[in-house]
C-alpha cells in the first residue's frame, strides 16, 4: 500500500464505507469512529459480493472487516431451516465464541438467529438452533462436519463463506476439512473471504482453489509485528527452575506497569506445572489448555477478560485472535517451535493501538527455533540483560548427553579419551575406600598379556579335571543300585528298561511270528 492510499484511508470513518444506517448505529454505540486499515480496505469489496483475500497481522481488527459487511448484506433475506445463509469457519471455540460476540454486539438492531456448533456443547441444544434455521452459523471444522454426517446440516443454502485464521487452521491440520467443506458449497453462487496473518505456500494453494478473482487486501507486511510492541530476550539456564525463576524476576522487575500478562508455554504439560509454581510463589495466576472442558475456558477467559486474574499461564490456544483489548505484558516461558506463532503470540498485548511489551526466555538448546523467528519477522530482537555467552551453568547441571539404561552415573563430563571408549575412565582414582576395585583395574596396554593369562588358566583348569581319578572310578550303570520311587517300590522306568535289554537278541524284525529267513542280525 503506498502512503497516499495509506494517508486516504485514514481520513476515512465507517460512514464512508457503505455501511447500513443499522448497524453504523451499532458502531457508533460500541465507541468506534474511524476504520482500521484492514476494515478500510475490506469493507467495501465485501458489501459488493467480491471475494477477499485478507492479510494483516493480528489485532487489527480482522473480525469486524467480515461481521460489518455480512451484517449488513443479512437485512434482506430469511434463513429457512437447517440450511443456514452464512458460514464462518474458525479454528477453535475461543475464537468461535468470540465471533458470537462480536455478532450480537454489532448486530443488536437486527434480528439475526445465530447458531453456534463447537465441542464440548450438547448435540440437541445445536439442533434446535438449525432447525430455527441460522442466518449465521459460526463453527469449528469438525463439529460442523459431524452435523452434517449426522443429516441435520444442508450448506447448498450458504451465501457468504468465511475462512478465519487460515494459517491457524494450517497449523491444527484442519485444511483437509476445510477443502470437504468447501466443495460441499455451490461454487458460483458463494461469495469467500479469506483472512490470514501469514501466507504460507499451502495457504496460497487453498486460495487460488476456492477463491474467484479475489481482491487482495494486505494492511502490513506478511508475518510482521507491531512497532508499538517492545521485544526483549531473556536469557536462561535450560533447566525447568531455572526458567521459572527467570519469570518470575521479569514478573516482579516489570510489577509497576504489568496490569495483566499472558504466559505462553509450548505444552499442556507446562502450563499446568508453571501454574502450580506461580501458586506456590502467591502470584495471582490462572490456567488456559485445550484439555479443559468449554465451560472452564470460558470462565477463565472471562475472569482474565475482567481483571479478576493479573496472569494467565496458557497454550497457543489463547495465541490467535482472541480480543482481550488491554493486555500490557506477554511471557514466552517456551520459545515457539514454530515462528509465526510468535507474531501471533506477542500480538495479544499492543493491541488497537495501545504499547505493549513482550519478553521471551531463551536458552542455548532455542538457538534455532530463535534464528528462525528472526529470520521471518526481519529483525534481531534485542537482549534484556546479556546473550546467551553470559548464562552461568546452575548448581548440578550436567549438558552431556543423556546416559543410557544401565549405565553408571557420573558427576560430571567425559572426556575426550572416555568418549572414545564409550565407558567410564579406566584411569580414574578410585575412593579409598576401595581398594580391591582400584587392584583389579589393568592398564589399557596390559590388557591383551591380562587374556592370554586367563585362557592359560582355563586350559589347565579343564586338563586337572580329566585327569581327576574319580571319573574313571565311576560305577557302570548296569552295576548301580536299582533306583526307587518315593513309597520304597522299584523305578518302573529302571523295570522296564532292564526288561528289554533281557528280551533283545539283537535282530531287527516285526515280531516272533517273523519268518526266520527274514531276520537280519543288527550285531556287527
Amino acid at each position: 500500500m503506498s502512503s497516499d492510499e495509506q494517508t486516504a484511508q485514514e481520513a476515512l470513518t465507517f460512514a464512508d464505507l457503505g455501511l447500513s444506517p443499522k448497524v453504523l448505529s451499532a458502531v457508533t454505540d460500541a465507541g468506534y469512529t474511524v476504520p482500521t486499515p484492514i476494515q478500510a480496505g475490506a469493507i467495501p469489496h465485501a458489501l459488493q459480493g467480491k471475494d477477499v483475500l485478507g492479510i494483516a497481522q493480528t489485532g487489527t481488527g480482522k473480525t469486524a472487516a467480515f461481521v460489518l459487511p455480512m451484517i449488513t448484506r443479512l437485512e434482506k433475506g430469511r434463513a429457512r431451516a437447517r440450511m443456514p445463509r452464512t458460514l464462518i469457519l474458525e479454528p477453535t471455540r475461543e475464537l468461535a465464541a468470540q465471533v458470537e460476540e462480536n455478532f450480537i454486539k454489532y448486530g443488536k438492531n437486527h434480528k439475526l438467529n445465530i447458531a453456534l456448533l463447537i465441542g464440548g456443547v450438547s448435540f440437541d441444544e445445536q439442533d434446535r438452533k438449525l432447525e430455527r434455521g441460522a442466518d449465521v452459523l459460526i463453527a469449528t471444522p469438525g463439529r460442523l462436519l459431524d452435523h452434517r454426517e449426522r443429516g441435520k446440516l444442508l450448506l447448498n443454502g450458504v451465501e457468504i463463506l468465511v475462512i478465519d485464521e487460515a494459517d491457524r487452521m494450517l497449523d491444527m491440520g484442519f485444511i483437509p476439512d476445510i477443502e470437504r467443506i468447501c466443495e460441499m458449497i455451490p461454487s458460483l453462487t458463494r461469495q469467500t473471504l479469506f483472512f490470514s496473518a501469514t501466507m504460507p505456500p499451502e495457504i496460497t494453494k487453498l486460495t487460488e482453489k476456492f477463491l474467484h478473482a479475489p481482491v487482495r487486501v494486505e494492511v502490513s507486511k506478511a508475518a510482521s509485528t507491531a512497532t508499538n510492541i517492545v521485544q526483549r530476550l531473556v536469557k536462561s539456564g535450560p533447566k525447568p527452575w531455572d526458567k521459572r525463576a527467570a519469570l518470575r524476576d521479569l514478573i516482579k522487575a516489570e510489577e509497576e506497569g504489568l496490569k495483566n500478562a499472558i504466559i505462553f508455554c509450548n505444552r499442556k504439560v507446562e502450563v499446568a506445572e508453571l501454574f502450580r509454581s506461580l501458586v506456590k510463589y502467591d502470584f495471582d495466576a490462572g490456567a488456559l489448555h485445550g484439555d479443559m472442558d468449554q465451560r472452564a475456558r470460558m470462565q477463565m477467559l472471562a475472569s482474565f477478560r475482567d481483571g479478576k486474574l493479573k496472569l494467565l499461564v496458557a497454550s497457543d490456544v489463547a495465541a490467535r485472535g482472541l480480543d482481550i483489548p488491554d493486555v500490557s505484558h506477554v511471557f514466552n516461558y517456551d520459545v515457539p517451535i514454530h515462528a509465526e506463532d510468535y507474531v501471533h503470540r506477542i500480538g495479544r498485548t499492543g493491541r488497537a493501538g495501545r504499547s505493549g511489551k513482550s519478553f521471551t526466555i531463551v536458552t542455548k538448546s532455542d538457538a534455532k527455533y530463535l534464528a528462525a523467528i528472526e529470520k521471518l519477522i526481519g529483525q534481531l530482537i534485542e537482549w534484556h540483560d546479556g546473550d546467551l555467552s553470559t548464562v552461568v551453568a546452575s548448581e548440578g547441571e550436567d549438558e552431556a548427553p543423556r546416559r543410557g539404561r544401565g549405565a553408571p552415573r557420573r558427576a560430571g563430563r567425559k572426556d575426550e579419551g572416555e568418549r572414545k571408549r564409550g565407558g567410564r575412565d579406566r584411569h580414574a582414582e578410585k575412593p579409598a575406600r576401595e581398594p580391591e576395585a582400584a587392584q583389579s583395574n589393568v592398564d589399557a596396554a596390559d590388557a591383551p598379556n591380562d587374556r592370554r593369562d586367563r585362557k592359560d588358566a582355563i586350559r589347565s583348569d579343564n586338563a586337572e579335571r580329566k585327569a581327576r581319578p574319580d571319573r574313571a572310578e565311576q560305577p557302570r550303570r548296569d552295576e548301580r543300585p536299582r533306583r526307587e520311587d518315593r513309597n520304597g517300590r522299584p523305578d518302573r522306568t529302571e523295570q522296564n528298561r532292564r526288561q528289554r535289554e533281557q528280551d533283545d537278541d539283537g535282530t531287527v524284525g516285526f515280531g516272533e511270528d517273523m519268518p526266520a529267513f527274514m531276520r537280519v542280525s543288527a550285531k556287527v
